[in-house]
């Protein structure tokens, strides 16, 4: 996320009326101990909130923290937006479950680093790495971080700007890729939200070659503005594609292969998706999680701060880490959940942030 863009879309938000949320009630049900944070979330929700979780070593700094996944060994990979002038300082790095560095890779996503996702694929799993500003390009990787194939802006598409494949200059517009975050088919193919750029949502098959592409910028149904997020909601029988639009605080609903379903409105700034069991997660730019089950109401609002983020018009917050608050959030820009259901968020923070949630009840 670059603040070029989201300043203009940050400050619309904080003045539109429109952003009113579902009101979950949240209880404080223990008292700090020593250095134990407090348990925080609704009656059926609980979670202990660590905002000190990741590790990370003295030789390496966060920029923007941008994504956070896991994979089946409950490693979590991190990746921030890094510095275009630090190309040999890591935009990937991976803890253990409690915070303890691993190993760091993606020195080639540095300036541009985004989207990061673990993906299976028959007894493997492998890293999707999506890369705006001047890398503009997606990427898939081994756990260790090999590269096994990366691709740039699809031409054959016919939305994108002459030589945008090989053009590295940071140009914003709706003819231009800045790719965002990955949703993975059943049938191997999976989906690319071009979610700074042109507004299109991309197929590509298992190989990364291009297919098709559906939505495109606009107000309506089946249209957006920044489909930020996107993931396959496989809780019912017929699983559907729910997008983030973003700068339009809604969720939009499809079938898999793009068909407009239902909008649900009320979220302010959401980033992104992902589920455990019967819940799903989203995280909100301005100052939220939130859990919604399978009709998409929502359950229960985690570190809900937006009343302190949308009066912050100058982003100081996301500057002064003074001014971060116990079991609040500031930017939470991804999220996800571990196999405990345990959540992680990862949020966009000048000097980044990772928070782990420890599921109490």
């Amino acid at each position: 996320m670059t603040q070029h863009v989201d300043r203009r879309q940050f400050v619309s938000a904080a003045s539109a009326a429109a952003l009113s949320a579902v009101a979950v009630p949240y209880v404080l049900t223990a008292s700090r101990t020593g250095q134990r944070p407090l348990i925080f979330g609704s009656d059926e929700y609980q979670f202990e909130f660590d905002h000190e979780w990741a590790q990370l070593p003295d030789q390496y700094s966060w920029q923007t923290t941008h994504n956070v996944a896991i994979d089946s060994g409950g490693l979590v990979y991190v990746i921030h937006e890094g510095r275009e002038d630090q190309p040999d300082h890591p935009s990937i790095f991976v803890f253990d479950a409690d915070g303890r560095f691993v190993r760091a890779f993606g020195n080639q996503f540095q300036g541009g680093g985004h989207g990061l996702e673990v993906h299976h694929e028959g007894s493997e799993e492998f890293l999707y790495v999506a890369a705006y500003q001047q890398v503009k390009s997606i990427a898939k990787l081994t756990l260790d971080g090999e590269t096994v194939w990366q691709r740039y802006a699809p031409m054959e598409s016919g939305v994108y700007a002459e030589n945008e494949d090989t053009d590295r200059r940071k140009i914003w517009g709706r003819d231009r890729f800045m790719p965002t975050n990955f949703a993975f088919l059943p049938d191997g193919d999976f989906l690319l939200a071009d979610g700074y750029g042109s507004f299109y949502i991309h197929r590509y098959d298992r190989d990364g070659n291009w297919k098709n592409h559906f939505g495109g910028p606009g107000p309506g149904a089946g249209t957006f503005n920044t489909p930020h997020g996107l993931w396959i909601d496989d809780r019912q029988e017929n699983p559907l594609l729910v997008i983030t639009d973003r700068a339009n605080h809604r969720l939009q609903v499809f079938t898999p292969d793009g068909q407009y379903q239902r909008t649900i409105d009320g979220f302010g700034l959401p980033a992104n998706i992902d589920r455990h069991e019967s819940l799903l997660l989203v995280p909100e730019l301005l100052g939220r999680v939130s859990l919604l089950d399978e009709d998409f109401t929502t359950l229960s609002v985690l570190g809900d701060d937006r009343e302190r983020v949308e009066a912050d018009r100058d982003f100081a917050l996301r500057r002064n880490p003074a001014a971060w608050h116990a079991r609040k959030f500031v930017h939470p820009h991804d999220a996800c959940f571990d196999a405990e259901g345990n959540i992680y968020v990862a949020e966009w923070m000048a000097g980044g942030r990772v928070s782990k949630l420890r599921r109490i009840r």
